[in-house]
């Protein structure tokens, strides 16, 4: 893990839902620069860790942004900060590609001003980033859901915060755009930036810098997803229904 200050960091982080508790985190310390899978079966509270995390739930604990209390963000600034995409997120139907996407500009706008230069270049470099440059003036209801998926993480891109959460990323993108988001995720990390997604695709999240495996609501390991300890790790959580193999310089998973 880096040496340098966490990204994000949890201390006694807890969340309830429905009177059952869902995550229980005595600490968490995500490193900067990097970029971190959370994995584990279903149910295993990964949605629910990020969205504490993000300041999107309420939760009983201490969450700190880049060494602050995320509570004592002033709320732009935290959007500025820290960008999000979730899974199967709703939207409006009749707005264009192009709205949508400027929408990650609004933490850098104030109130009720109309976008600058720098804000429509940062969405046409996101939307180009994506590949949905192109249908930018197509409603987002006339969009596949693969195409929708890519007009939302252009959206996130278009803030350009150092730190980008994502739930589920790859929903709705078929092999080639998984592909093209990895890359993406290469550069922003290359740049400096930090990503935390949870991830189902077990064999993209094994490409990840870090992994942090979940159960039942609790961190069972963090480690580098190299290491042959994060691997013993996901096979357990899955209850060694699960095979790792190297093809080819990459990890793998298959049903054992």
């Amino acid at each position: 893990m880096s040496a340098e200050r966490p990204a994000l960091s949890a201390q006694d982080l807890q969340v309830r839902l429905g009177g059952r508790l869902i995550v229980d985190v005595p600490a968490l310390a995500l490193p900067s620069g990097r970029w971190t899978a959370v994995v584990g079966p279903n149910g295993a509270g990964k949605t629910t860790l990020l969205k504490a995390l993000a300041h999107l739930l309420p939760a009983h604990g201490q969450v700190q942004l880049n060494g602050r209390d995320i509570q004592q963000w002033p709320g732009k600034a935290r959007a500025r900060a820290m960008a999000w995409l979730g899974q199967s997120e709703p939207g409006a139907d009749d707005l264009l590609a192009h709205d949508v996407a400027m929408l990650g500009r609004l933490p850098h706008q104030p109130w009720l001003g109309a976008p600058s230069a720098e804000d429509r270049a940062a969405v046409e470099r996101a939307m180009r980033q994506t590949q949905c440059w192109d249908w930018r003036e197509r409603p987002l209801g006339q969009l596949s859901g693969g195409e929708r998926q890519r007009v939302l993480l252009a959206r996130a891109l278009a803030v350009e915060a150092q730190v980008l959460l994502m739930d589920e990323p790859l929903a709705n993108l078929d092999a080639p755009h998984q592909a093209d988001w990895l890359l993406t995720v290469r550069a922003l990390v290359a740049a400096g930036r930090t990503v935390v997604s949870v991830l189902h695709e077990l064999g993209m999240a094994l490409q990840a810098d870090e992994l942090l495996v979940l159960e039942r609501g609790r961190v069972v390991h963090q480690g580098p997803s190299t290491d042959p300890s994060s691997h013993a790790a996901l096979r357990a959580v899955f209850e060694h229904r699960i095979a790792l193999h190297q093809v080819a310089g990459q990890w793998v998973v298959l049903p054992h």
